[in-house]
């Protein structure tokens, strides 16, 4: 199927599908006799991987990092994130998001009290730290 189908399929758009493979979550798909894109079920199938854990928080830049095992998660049954530990499984790259996330939300709680603060003073006291 061409870009259009294919990127439907997925739920996504074309643009989306060049810019997975520019970035190597996409091996470079087979070409026409016109030079256009064509696409199977194996690649809708690891769009759709890809999607899913984009959603749920992980970046294009933690998926690269394990591009080649995003077919195994695509797999009837999926393969867990966690099965097989070690360095080149998809574990570190979550328990590394998970600690920025949690970074993250530390940084912004620190950051709602400091307003909370101000505001409770009426802006005439700056809270240490700032």
């Amino acid at each position: 199927m061409r870009i259009g189908d294919a990127a439907a399929a997925a739920g996504t758009t074309p643009r989306a599908l060049r810019f997975y493979e520019q970035r190597g979550l996409l091996h470079p798909p087979a070409r026409s006799a016109s030079g256009q894109r064509e696409y199977g079920p194996a690649e809708v199938a690891r769009v759709r991987v890809i999607r899913q854990l984009l959603a749920v928080g992980l970046t294009v830049d933690d998926l690269a990092s394990r591009a080649h095992r995003l077919d195994l998660l695509g797999e009837e049954p999926p393969h867990r994130c966690s099965e097989s530990p070690g360095p080149d499984t998809f574990a570190p790259v979550v328990h590394a998001r998970l600690a920025a996330l949690d970074a993250e939300i530390a940084r912004l709680t620190a950051l709602r009290a400091k307003l909370l603060h101000h505001i409770a003073t009426g802006g005439a006291e700056v809270p240490a730290g700032t």
